[in-house]
């Protein structure tokens, strides 16, 4: 039949032209920021979310030997969630956000699901969109700022004997919601000692 084991194929993302200047201008702009701030190095915390999927299909298939497009059962699966990862520059992991499609606490795990109360005690939080996706919202992003990444460098400032006023570097990628004027203005009101950075679009 001619045909072979295949991966499964999709358009892929196209990386902007100047990727590099992109790249480099924004190393430079984090080294002048941590430079004239003098933010050590648990003071930067990088964060990024990512689709869990439920089912996870295969990315393996028979196909014709020589397609160029191959797709899989499954693989398209789109039940899904959302978890937000938090990890700082000397290696400490931070609480996972993790965002159900739903509107009401019913959408995410419950108290009787398995490790919930060792997930509770590590800081864990299970939270609902309030819209029809799984995706981060102003408001799932707000309690992300609130609970874990000002909460943490609050706490840290303390033990390293900063003072309240020292600046920190929070760097998450320019996704829609994140760069918004909106989360923007919210950040620099109710949080003015976290510096926003983001990773250039296209280039994650």
């Amino acid at each position: 039949l001619h045909w072979s084991e295949c991966r499964a194929t999709r358009a892929a993302q196209k990386i902007p032209s100047n990727w590099e200047e992109m790249c480099e201008n924004t190393f430079l702009h984090l080294a002048y920021t941590i430079k004239e701030e003098d933010i050590p190095t648990e003071l930067y915390v990088n964060s990024d979310q990512t689709q869990v999927i439920y089912t996870q299909g295969s990315n393996l298939t028979w196909a014709k030997t020589g397609s160029k497009q191959v797709s899989t059962v499954g693989n398209d699966e789109k039940r899904a969630f959302t978890i937000m990862v938090s990890i700082t520059n000397d290696g400490t992991v931070l609480p996972i956000q993790a965002i159900y499609q739903g509107h009401s606490k019913v959408s995410c795990p419950g108290a009787n699901s398995h490790h919930f109360d060792e997930c509770m005690d590590a800081g864990f939080l299970f939270e609902y969109s309030d819209t029809k996706t799984y995706w981060s919202t102003q408001e799932t992003m707000c309690s992300l700022v609130d609970k874990v990444i000002a909460k943490y460098f609050d706490q840290k400032k303390e033990e390293l004997g900063l003072p309240p006023m020292q600046r920190a570097v929070w760097q998450i990628d320019v996704w829609s919601v994140h760069r918004s004027d909106e989360f923007f203005t919210w950040m620099k009101n109710k949080h003015p000692t976290i510096i926003l950075n983001y990773v250039p679009g296209g280039c994650t």
